[in-house]
């Protein structure tokens, strides 16, 4: 197994990328790509390998991995089959177009948020740009057209990612539904692969693809079309993955705003939806909206398995239409990291900042779902827990964390030495039960979870806090010694000089 260097020329280093092979190509170019050459996934050989990798890297260092040729149920499958894509915030600031890409991850948090949340207007609202249609002889994802008796999902790389899962899935799909009075909703759900033409289709009540096609039912329609977009560019992915977006906003306008040009179009074989032309493959269908089967197990986002998922919608497939030789992107859920990061925080900061004025920044951690970490500008007694109770109230947070500004909320280990040092166990909110929409293996009954909010601002007296707060020994240090440091940043590498010879 080795890694193999692209030889691309003329790459574009920097996004927004109009199309997936284009983000492949930046990506290898950098150095954060690798190559293999052959998996054979029958003996979850690329699973094992992407635990192993994450395990021996992090999620920082670990660079993306493509899959040239796999083995799924004994034959040979050309792929790529690619994964981890999204690991570090310099990757992230690829996709986004900011300027000046570094290693530090700080500054490119920074930089790829202050780039997002740039394109709110005055009002508070993304900035859109509505998609465009483009003729259909020079859309790449009409390159090969399957209809008929030819349609068979089984012919293509898609994977079982471990041995509990239920059978291979589809993971990285932008589901699109068009509805005249709703509109266009683009979002992931997972899709058990039951049969040639025959896939489950997943989206959870309170999710947005869900309370159209619940709404569709409930009117007494019969069948909803539906197509799945396979492959897209990362900004339509990351609005796809990512609750950016209220219901009723069309994530398409909105990736044409975040990429300051329009989505390209065109429309499906079987339907009138408008599909993105760039994609690698469209999987076009039906969803019965009076029948259900049942679906899972599948190794969620938690890291742990589901459960079966009784009474749920499958997709009758009707065209498959990709370009020539397609890529395909897997995720290894729970493990890789297979979604950008920035939306959801963007989307907190959107959310948030109206109701918490002195929120300096929101941050959750990738390996820990359900966990959201704010810090505040504190000036009077209660804007913790006030600040606490409105990001709780989100169906997303499960422990809401409120710290000073002068922490860095991207290192645990400072949000850790905060509850240490400034936090007392009564300065904390426990919610018996209320809203949560996180697949989180610990609740009793999926949809509820009780919640728990941790004030660990420096209290003020007034809410039982010290009558003088306690100073940082590095503060007074840095005060009382202002050369030391620089001098001994100065002089460090000599310091290391025949070190370990």
């Amino acid at each position: 197994m080795t890694a193999i260097t692209s030889d691309r020329q003329n790459v574009q280093p920097t996004g927004p990328y109009d199309s997936l092979r284009d983000f492949i190509a930046a990506l290898e170019a950098d150095g954060k790509l690798l190559r293999i050459p052959e998996m054979d996934q029958d003996e979850y050989e690329a699973t094992a390998f992407a635990y192993q990798m994450i395990d021996k890297m992090g999620d920082v260092d670990s660079p993306g991995f493509l899959i040239e040729r796999i083995k799924i149920d004994g034959k040979w499958f050309d792929g790529p089959v690619i994964g981890n894509l999204y690991g570090s915030w310099a990757v992230e600031g690829m996709v986004y177009g900011v300027e000046n890409i570094v290693d530090d991850q700080k500054l490119m948090y920074r930089a790829v948020l202050d780039k997002i949340l740039g394109n709110l207007d005055d009002g508070g609202s993304w900035k859109k740009i509505k998609p465009t249609v483009i003729d259909y002889a020079k859309a790449p994802c009409k390159e090969i057209v399957i209809t008929g008796d030819d349609v068979d999902i089984l012919q293509f790389p898609f994977i079982q990612n471990n041995p509990a899962d239920a059978g291979r899935y589809i993971n990285t799909g932008s589901i699109i539904i068009e509805d005249p009075k709703l509109g266009r909703n683009v979002g992931t759900y997972r899709c058990q692969i039951k049969g040639k033409t025959k896939i489950g289709f997943n989206p959870r009540p309170g999710q947005d693809g869900g309370r159209m096609i619940r709404a569709m039912r409930r009117q007494g329609q019969e069948k909803v079309q539906v197509a799945i977009a396979l492959g897209v560019d990362p900004i339509v992915w990351c609005l796809s993955t990512m609750k950016m977006t209220r219901f009723g906003e069309d994530e398409l306008e909105v990736a044409g705003g975040l990429r300051g040009k329009p989505i390209e179009l065109v429309k499906c074989e079987t339907s009138d939806i408008l599909v993105p032309a760039n994609a690698e493959m469209i999987i076009e269908g039906e969803v019965p909206l009076q029948e259900s089967e049942d679906e899972g197990p599948y190794g969620e986002m938690y890291g742990y398995l589901g459960f079966i998922k009784r009474n749920n919608f499958f997709m009758n497939i009707k065209a498959i239409t990709h370009r020539r030789a397609p890529y395909f992107v897997n995720s290894y859920t729970g493990i890789t990291n297979d979604a950008l990061h920035a939306p959801t925080l963007a989307g907190y900061h959107r959310k948030f900042k109206p109701q918490i004025p002195n929120l300096v920044d929101v941050y959750s951690y990738s390996s820990s779902p359900g966990i959201i970490i704010l810090s505040i500008d504190k000036r009077f007694p209660g804007e913790g827990m006030a600040a606490g109770q409105v990001a709780a109230a989100g169906p997303t947070a499960k422990v809401v964390i409120v710290v000073d500004d002068d922490i860095n909320i991207m290192d645990p280990h400072d949000v850790f030495h905060a509850m240490a040092a400034r936090w007392q166990p009564k300065a904390s909110i426990m919610i018996p039960q209320t809203n949560m929409s996180m697949p989180d293996p610990s609740v009793f009954l999926r949809g509820l979870s009780s919640k728990m909010i941790i004030d660990a601002t420096q209290q003020f007296p007034e809410e039982g806090g010290p009558e003088h707060q306690a100073i940082l020994s590095r503060d007074l240090f840095e005060e009382g010694a202002p050369n030391a440091i620089p001098q001994v940043v100065e002089k460090w590498q000599s310091y290391w000089d025949g070190f370990g010879k």
